[in-house]
């Protein structure tokens, strides 16, 4: 099945759906609350999946449960409705699962053009960012992966694309591999765009010919993928965040 553009596999599919609408399903609540009603605290059976797909970061005291649908009514409608993100029981969508999950997927995301991208592009490109190709055009198969990880890949870095990977270690890349500057219209100009502090929120890099490599996110839902750059720029563009251009030593 085609997704945002992109093939994804039965079995893709599936987890997928086990972590956009499982069984039982994590609440934000009150300590007191989960007191009063005998629930436990447990973050630890918080997968990086489920997390994506209900926006649980940044918990601080609130406790975080586990509920069945029929569980879930004993709360307060007060605290159903002021859940991070909205919950999706497997027998609301009975029937109709992967077009809901599909849906949820392309919803205000842009696809992948990496179809478009010429052969003599993929070509031009080989030795700089030998991963590049391979990755344009793909689904993670779990929460983690991101921006980061991806752009090191696509100029290969070994495996980096697999994991989640910290700013740290992608400024020690940049620093190594990179210098500063370079143009849009040329394969190989590393896009970081940082914050007001100066710290690193988003990364993609460059194919040449109008064409940007990124990942938008480290959710399950973030495939990697090619937009003409100026969408690229457009879709990362944030309030107090700034661009700046590193390009390929």
């Amino acid at each position: 099945m085609l997704v945002l553009g992109i093939e994804v596999p039965d079995d893709l599919l599936q987890r997928w759906l086990g972590w956009f609408a499982p069984p039982v399903q994590p609440f934000v609540i009150p300590p007191d609350l989960a007191g009063s009603l005998d629930l436990e605290d447990d973050r630890d059976r918080l997968t990086p999946e489920v997390r994506d797909t209900f926006y649980l970061y940044g918990l601080g005291s609130s406790a975080l449960v586990w509920l069945t649908e029929a569980g879930a009514r004993r709360l307060p409608a007060s605290v159903r409705r002021s859940q991070p993100a909205p919950h999706r029981w497997p027998g609301s969508i009975a029937g109709r699962e992967v077009e809901t999950v599909v849906a949820y997927v392309e919803k205000g995301r842009r696809p992948s053009r990496h179809g478009d991208v010429a052969p003599a592009t993929w070509d031009a490109i080989a030795c700089a960012l030998p991963g590049a190709r391979d990755l344009a055009g793909t689904f993670p198969t779990r929460s983690g992966p991101n921006c980061f990880g991806t752009v090191m890949a696509a100029c290969g870095a070994e495996s980096a694309e697999e994991r989640w990977m910290l700013r740290e270690p992608f400024e020690d890349w940049l620093a190594e591999h990179t210098a500063k500057g370079g143009h849009d219209d040329e394969p190989g100009t590393v896009l970081v765009w940082r914050g007001a502090d100066g710290a690193a929120q988003h990364a993609a890099v460059t194919l040449g010919h109008g064409w940007a490599l990124h990942k938008p996110s480290q959710g399950w839902m973030s495939p990697t993928k090619v937009l003409a750059s100026q969408d690229l720029k457009h879709s990362a563009r944030a309030g107090g965040q700034r661009l700046h251009r590193r390009h390929l030593r």
